[in-house]
Parts: C-alpha cells; sequence; structure tokens
C-alpha cells in the first residue's frame, strides 16, 4: 500500500501493528471484528462500494470523478467515529457526492496513535466535491450537522471552523510520478499537464497555482493568524509526534529559555485511548509532585492556544543516554582494550546506579515514571543526570497500573505493574549500558537471557552481583497474571508470533568453529518457509519500503532475494521466479533504479535466464528524466551499468550508446557538482554518493579503454572522500551531518572502500591506497546496531574481508572472525531456522538490503570471498588465512 503521499515514515510502527513477526500494511489489520457498521452496509441502488486497502469507498453509479480538486476530511474523536462515518453516509448517499471511510475503530486509533505520521492523521472520511459551489455548501450545511462534535486537527489541512471539518486540494484519483529522490509519489497535474508530487505536509493547503476559493479565505486568515498573544517564541524543534511538538522556546517577558510541549487535542493516541491532552495533563501532575526533585524539570506554565495544550518547563542539560554511549562504549571504536574497557565499565554501573537513585526520588514522592527507555534519560558531560517527558507517569498508589506507551525492548511483561514497572526498566536499562540490542527481546524468548550471557563473558570487570541482579530484576513473574492494559493488538497476533518465532534456530552460531554451509542453508529455509506466492503485493516478507513503493525490486523485493539465492549457490526457485515475472504482468515498475526499481529487476532476469522479459523492461523504462538523481541506487549510475551489462552479453551497440551517455551525464555533474541531481556530503558512500559514480565509470574504462573514463572515476571518488572525516582512534568515516559519523555500504566509508579497492586494481594511486587502511579500521568496529547489508554488521564484515589481501598482518582476519562471532547477539529464529531482524529491529526481514538475503551474501563474502558479492563488483583475491 502506498498511503497517499509516499512520505517517508521514520517511526515504522504503521506497519508494525498489522503483525508481529514482518513489516505489514495495515489494510491486512486482523480487527474484522472491529468494523464500523456502514462498512458492512449494502450500498444504496445506483451506487457500487469497494474496500481500497484500510478504505471503504463508495460511488455513484456513472459518476465522473475530477482527477483532483478541493477535498473534504472529516476528523472525530474515537467515542464519535462511528456517529460522523454514519453521518457523512446518509449526507453524502443522498446528495450523490462520493466519498470513503476508514473500514473499523482499530485502523481509527491507530492512524490517530503517537507515532503515526502526521499527515495522515485524524482522517476518518474524505468526501471528493465537484466544484467550488457543491464544496461550499458541503461544508456549510455539514458544518451544522456536526456543530456539536470536535476532532484532532488534520496538519495537511484547512480547518473549516472548529469543528472537525477541513479541506486540502489534491488527487482525486490514484495517479503517480517520481519525485526529485527517485521515489513513487502520488502526483496531481499543474497547469502544463506535468504530474507532480501531490504534497501533504503540513500547513500545505493547496499548490500556489490553485487560486484559494473566497469563501475559505476567512478560515485561512484565522489560521495564519494563530490566534495572536502567544507568550513564548520558538527557537528551534526538538522534537515531533503525531501528539504534537516538544520546542525550545523563550519566553516574551523575561528571556527565560524553556522547553515548550504541545498536546494536539484528539490525536496522539495511546493504547489506552487517551490523546496527547490527557498525557499532558499527567505529566503536569507529575512535575507538580515533584517538584524540587533533582534531575526533575521544573514546571513553570500550563495553558491553552490556538485549540492545544502546552506546558513551559525547564530546559534540562545533558545528551539522550543513547549518544553518551555511542561516544564512550569501548565496542564502538576499534583498537579500545582491557584499560578503556575498565573505565567504561565503572562509568556505565555508576551511570546506572545513580540512574536507580533518581528514581527512587520519583517514587519517593508516589510517581511512577512509566517510559524509562535511553531516549528519556538525559546526561552532563560530568555525569548528572535527568528525566524527561512524563506523560505515561502514574500514581504509585494504582498498584495494578501499567503504562499505555512504550520503548520496545524496555516495556515490562504482563504481569509487572506499579513501581515494579520502573525496577523493571531500570534492569533493562543496566543490560543496555553494555550491549544494546533490547529491540530483539520481544522477538524471541530466550534473547534477553542471551543477552545477559554475553555481557557476563565479554566483560571481565563488572562488579559482583551484578549479572546476577540482572537475572534476579529481569524475571518475569510466575503465577496468576494481571490483565495488560487495554491494546488493540488482537490475541492471535500474538499467538501467531509465538508459534514463529519462539522455537531456536536449527543452528549454533555460539559453537567455536560455526558450520557456515549449515548456517546459510538455514537462512535460505527460513526464506523460503516465509515467501507468500499466494499473494500479489509482496512474494518476501521484506523492509516497509516494499509497500511504500512495491515488492518486485532488488533492495526490498523479490528480485534481490532470488539473485542473492542464486549468487551464493542456494539454488533457483522456478515457482518463485514465476512469481515476479506475473508481477510485472499484473502492473508497471514506476520507479527505475537499479536497486530500486526495472533496471535492476531487468538484470536480475536476464541472469536468471529471462531475456525477453528482461529487454522488455529496458524499452519500456524510456529516458531518464533530467531531475533523477546521478547515484548508484536509483540513478544515472545504477542505469549505466545496467546497459554495459548488457552491452557486453549481446555486444549491443545501442545499449553501449545509452551507457555512453549516462557517463556523459555524471562527468557533466562532476564539473557542476551544486546540481540538484548530484550527490550532496549527506549521501556520501556506494549507495547515493559519488562512489557509485566511480564504480559505472571505472566499468566504462574496462569496456572501451578509455583514460579519461578511469581519470573521472578517481575525481568521482575523492568528492566522496572529501566527506569523510577521521576519528580520534584513527578510522575514516563519513561524517553524516554533523551529528554522527558512518563507515556503512549505502551511506559510509566502508562503501567507499569496496568502490576504491577495485579501482586501485586498475591504477595504483599512493593517496587513496593511505586511506583505505583506515577506512578498513572503521569497518572492524566490534559493536554494530544491526546485523544489515546496507547498514549493519553483514556489510561491514564483508567490506573487511574484501579489503584484507591488503593487510600484510592478521587485523583484518580477526577482525572478519569477530564479526562473524558478533552475529549471534542479532540472531533470531523463524520457524525454527536461523533469522536476523529488519531495520530498525522491530520485525524480521528477508530483504536484500535488510534481511535475511543480505546476511547470506555478507556471510559469504567473509567466510570465503570468492563469489559475487553485489552487481557489479568483480571477485577480490583472497588472503591466507581467511575466515
Amino acid at each position: 500500500m502506498n498511503l497517499s503521499g509516499g512520505y517517508v515514515i521514520e517511526q515504522r510502527q504503521l506497519y508494525g501493528w498489522a503483525d508481529l513477526v514482518f513489516y505489514e500494511t495495515p489494510a491486512r489489520w486482523a480487527a474484522g471484528q472491529d468494523r464500523f457498521p456502514a462498512a458492512d452496509r449494502e450500498p444504496p441502488a445506483g451506487w457500487s462500494s469497494t474496500g481500497q486497502d484500510v478504505w471503504v469507498s463508495l460511488r455513484p453509479d456513472g459518476a465522473a470523478l475530477p482527477a483532483q480538486g478541493w477535498k473534504i476530511h472529516i476528523s472525530a474523536s474515537v467515542a464519535d467515529a462511528e456517529h460522523i462515518v454514519d453521518t457523512a453516509w446518509a449526507y453524502c448517499t443522498e446528495r450523490n457526492l462520493p466519498f470513503k471511510f476508514l473500514r473499523d475503530r482499530h485502523l481509527f486509533r491507530m492512524y490517530n496513535s503517537k507515532y503515526m505520521p502526521r499527515q495522515a492523521s485524524g482522517k476518518l472520511v474524505t468526501i471528493y466535491p465537484a466544484g467550488d459551489r457543491q464544496l461550499q455548501r458541503t461544508l456549510e450545511e455539514l458544518a451544522l450537522l456536526l456543530q456539536s462534535f470536535s476532532g484532532p486537527y488534520i496538519l495537511s489541512d484547512l480547518r473549516w471552523g472548529a469543528g472537525p471539518l477541513h479541506v486540502r486540494y489534491g488527487g482525486f484519483r490514484q495517479r503517480f510520478c517520481i519525485d526529485a529522490k527517485g521515489d513513487q509519489v502520488l502526483a496531481i497535474e499543474d497547469p502544463d499537464g506535468n504530474l507532480v508530487p501531490d504534497e501533504r505536509r503540513p500547513g500545505h493547503y493547496a499548490p500556489p497555482w490553485v487560486e484559494i476559493p473566497g469563501f475559505l479565505r476567512p478560515h485561512l486568515e484565522r489560521r495564519r493568524s494563530g490566534g495572536g498573544g502567544f507568550p513564548y517564541r520558538v527557537l528551534r524543534a526538538l522534537h515531533f509526534s503525531n501528539g504534537g511538538g516538544v520546542y525550545l522556546a523563550e519566553q516574551l517577558s523575561d528571556g527565560r529559555q524553556v522547553v515548550l510541549k504541545e498536546a494536539r487535542p484528539g490525536a496522539g493516541l495511546d493504547m489506552s485511548g487517551r490523546d496527547a491532552v490527557e498525557r499532558l495533563e499527567r505529566e503536569r501532575w507529575a512535575l507538580e509532585r515533584l517538584a524540587g526533585v533533582p534531575g526533575v524539570p521544573r514546571l513553570f506554565d500550563s495553558f491553552h492556544a490556538d485549540g492545544h495544550r502546552f506546558l513551559a518547563m525547564e530546559h534540562m542539560a545533558g545528551d539522550v543516554l543513547w549518544l553518551w554511549l555511542a561516544t564512550y562504549h569501548p565496542m564502538v571504536h576499534f583498537g579500545t582494550g582491557r584499560a578503556e574497557e575498565a573505565t567504561y565499565t565503572a562509568k556505565a554501573v555508576d551511570v546506572a546506579q545513580r540512574l536507580e537513585g533518581l528514581v527512587a526520588a520519583v517514587h519517593e514522592r508516589g510517581v511512577v515514571f512509566g517510559d524509562l527507555h535511553p531516549g528519556n534519560v538525559l546526561i552532563t558531560p560530568d555525569g548528572e543526570l535527568s528525566l524527561i517527558d512524563f506523560e505515561a507517569a502514574f500514581d504509585a498508589s494504582e498498584e495494578s497500573a501499567r503504562p499505555a506507551l512504550g520503548a520496545q525492548g524496555f516495556v515490562a511483561p504482563p504481569g509487572i505493574t506499579g513501581t515494579a514497572v520502573d525496577h523493571h526498566a531500570l534492569a533493562l536499562l543496566r543490560l543496555w549500558l553494555f550491549l544494546p540490542v533490547n529491540r530483539l527481546f520481544p522477538l524471541s524468548r530466550t534473547k534477553l537471557a542471551e543477552t545477559i550471557d554475553t555481557v557476563e563473558q565479554r566483560f571481565a570487570d563488572l562488579p559482583d552481583g551484578f549479572v546476577a541482579r540482572l537475572r534476579e530484576d529481569t524475571a518475569v513473574p510466575v503465577g496468576p497474571v494481571a490483565a495488560p492494559a487495554a491494546s488493540p493488538l488482537p490475541a492471535a497476533l500474538v499467538r501467531r508470533r509465538s508459534e514463529l518465532l519462539d522455537a531456536p534456530p536449527d543452528v549454533d552460531l555460539d559453537a567455536p568453529e560455526p558450520d557456515w554451509d549449515a548456517v546459510g542453508a538455514s537462512l535460505t529455509e527460513a526464506i523460503l518457509l516465509s515467501a507468500t506466492p499466494e499473494r500479489t503485493d509482496r512474494l518476501f516478507p521484506g523492509d516497509v519500503q516494499q509497500f511504500l513503493h512495491d515488492g518486485l525490486n532488488i533492495a526490498h523485493g523479490a528480485a534481490g532475494v532470488l539473485w542473492a539465492l542464486h549468487a551464493t549457490g542456494a539454488g533457483r526457485f522456478p515457482e518463485h521466479e514465476r512469481w515476479l515475472l506475473d508481477a510485472l504482468a499484473r502492473r508497471p515498475v514506476l520507479r527505475r533504479g537499479l536497486y530500486s526499481g526495472r533496471y535492476g529487476i531487468a538484470y536480475v532476469l536476464d541472469r536468471l535466464g529471462y531475456a525477453d522479459e528482461a529487454a522488455k523492461l529496458l524499452v519500456d523504462a524510456g529516458d531518464p528524466p533530467p531531475t533523477a538523481d546521478v547515484g548508484l541506487y536509483g540513478g544515472t549510475a545504477g542505469e549505466g551499468l545496467t546497459h554495459l551489462y548488457f552491452a557486453s552479453r549481446y555486444d549491443d551497440a545501442g545499449h553501449r550508446e545509452e551507457a555512453r551517455l549516462r557517463a556523459a551525464r555524471i562527468e557533466r555533474m562532476l564539473d557542476d557538482p551544486g546540481h540538484p541531481a548530484a550527490p550532496t556530503a549527506a549521501r556520501a558512500g556506494l549507495m547515493h554518493g559519488w562512489s557509485g559514480c566511480a564504480l559505472f565509470l571505472l566499468r566504462m574504462y574496462g569496456a572501451g579503454g578509455d583514460p579519461r573514463h578511469l581519470d573521472l572515476a578517481f575525481l568521482a571518488l575523492r568528492r566522496d572522500l572529501e566527506e569523510c572525516v577521521t576519528r580520534s582512534n584513527g578510522s575514516v568515516q563519513v561524517a553524516d551531518r554533523g551529528v554522527r559519523t558512518l563507515a556503512y555500504l549505502e551511506v559510509g566509508s566502508g562503501g567507499i572502500a569496496l568502490v576504491a579497492d577495485e579501482l586501485l586494481a586498475a591504477r595504483p594511486d599512493p593517496d587513496v591506497e593511505q586511506v583505505l587502511p583506515a577506512i578498513r579500521r572503521a569497518c572492524q568496529t566490534e559493536y554494530v546496531a544491526e546485523p544489515h547489508l546496507f547498514n549493519g554488521r553483514s556489510g561491514l564484515m564483508a567490506t573487511a574481508a574484501r579489503l584484507a589481501h591488503r593487510d600484510p598482518g592478521t587485523e583484518a582476519r580477526d577482525a572478519v572472525r569477530r564479526h562473524l562471532k558478533a552475529l549471534t547477539w542479532h540472531k533470531l529464529a523463524y520457524r525454527g531456522r536461523l533469522a536476523f531482524p529488519g531495520d530498525q529491529s522491530y520485525r524480521l526481514s528477508m530483504d536484500l538490503a535488510t534481511g535475511n538475503a543480505g546476511a547470506l551474501l555478507g556471510i559469504r563474502a567473509a567466510v570465503d570471498g570468492t563469489g559475487p558479492f553485489l552487481p557489479f563488483f568483480s571477485p577480490r583475491p583472497v588472503a591466507d588465512g581467511a575466515a
């Protein structure tokens, strides 16, 4: 499902609610028992009703729906949702107005929950008027019918009055275009007849060429005025959620800096149905009761403005605890020794003890914090701690109470209530300070115990009793279990998670010498067991990107999995190849790229022997748009490499010319790095940076022998190297927006090094050769947050292995062995086979970029290094004593 607008969902909860094992589309939400009655109502005579993903759509027979125009959205509170759906049904069917509504209460609550996309929040009903006159009449008449109801403000819309009605200009029918990032998004038509993105960002009610009707202007002016008299000046936004924003602000009366916390009525629902305003009231209560406790923000003000509730509180110094861990944890920085580990252990134990004391002080005032995790703990450089975000707090006298919000990996299991909720989270935080893999705990009943064992073995300087207390404080109570907090999760989903994930994997990654052939076979079997050939939207479960775009491409779709299985020797699977061919016949592939779209699918099909189908995909691609990026993932470099492949395979002059044209385009971008399509500093690396262009130009040199292409390849590589910095441990990494440094393949220095290694095989370059050991050092870090190929351990260990032939000693090979051993930190199981978590570790994944297919490639590269790694990379020499 492409959620109207194609916007990126930073928080992945939307695709985690419908299943607890894999990311899944909300259209498959298993909540049929709570459907709105209107969803099963027979439409009136002369009307048609269709189910479209999560929506029920109704339209008069023969009605011609305009392609775009002003649409009406109706929001609602949970209590009023059914009535508003019924009101809209009656009104629209009487007046022959096409409309749609969310099919059930669970979906409505989910779309309004705290970490859902803000642009979609609040939309319960959509109505499609035919022209401005009908728009005005509908708004005026519905305003009278709904005058006693309210609903959350829809941020992408203009509100009509103070009720639940909102308007926005946008598409009525699904049409798509490719945006500047190469993503497929919903589109509208501009005055010149071009399809352009249908933007749905907050405050964007209409495109610039659309005139606002006069009857909407008073509502627009009211919105722009904001009510006036706001007593603070916002300096910057600190955080946004569906419930509202958190801002650093300055009080106008005295210049005092404060943190402003905003709550939107009816929005940001938690699992108990409380909205952001109710939770902010809890925070106000907690801060008042905790006044004077060191480490708790002082409350300065509580007020309403423009219909929203605000708290003004003390701006506490320090960074969130996860930044502190990234700065000091010895496993994050390759090259640290026993002394550094002992120093960190003492620091971490001290932090845990002081945090325990702070929580005890909160409990002494009769407050349970309720949402203790690293993002809600601040620490200063000198070690002072504070707690922020008390919206999940509750009275300690409520002994059976549990919070309705929580961070995965820190939520207490059923049966733990009252102050024990905080004590359990404290224990999980103590463990996290040494091995931060907590998000995996809900995905395996044994993972918590395994992680405690790993910490005990890995850290020699833990104080006596530390591990024993971890085991005691994280034990789940035995006996009658108290009812959990209200949850929208059907019991069937919980049972499914247990049935599919609880059996241990059939291979032993903890063995002194794991059987890597058996490991590969187990990963492969998990992929095959997860396949869903009966579905038409995806074959193998993977990242949420397969729902935002399609489930066919190399990075996140069927083509990538089939290529990885074939490339690693796992075999051919004709029934799954047929699924891919059938899917291509059902619908067009709108994205072009090597990893993101039709170019990569064509390459895989040809490698699998489907030459005609591959050729058709490329013929149908047409010319690239002038705004397309030049990177490997979805842009010019990936297209050029694909044309070179087909030119060589079929001695085709047409493909050769297409490759030449793309090389010329990259050359122009190298001359004009400020061009909008050129890679930026934030994207340096293999997939989106100049390094992918360097790989293409190197292959152009190999195909035609023109030394100019080799010169350009080194120039492109240096552009990415210019975005790297040297860390204190001597490693070289990409500086990512001044916030962090990265060594990954997708964005990071590891991907740059892979291309540099290939370039040096064509021509020596002392400067590039000099930097490679420092990049390899970055790839040798022991702690890596996730196991992925593109942005995780599998890619780093593959890079270290492919660079090992340049290491005169054993450092690189030792690092590869450490990576292979540390895979056990991430290991999970699916139906008794080895599996790994996907992006952010919320759910499992089988795709190439984030899941089992990528792990197969990474392990094969790390273990023997002789097979294919990624498309268009050549086999590298194998160092003596390879892992």
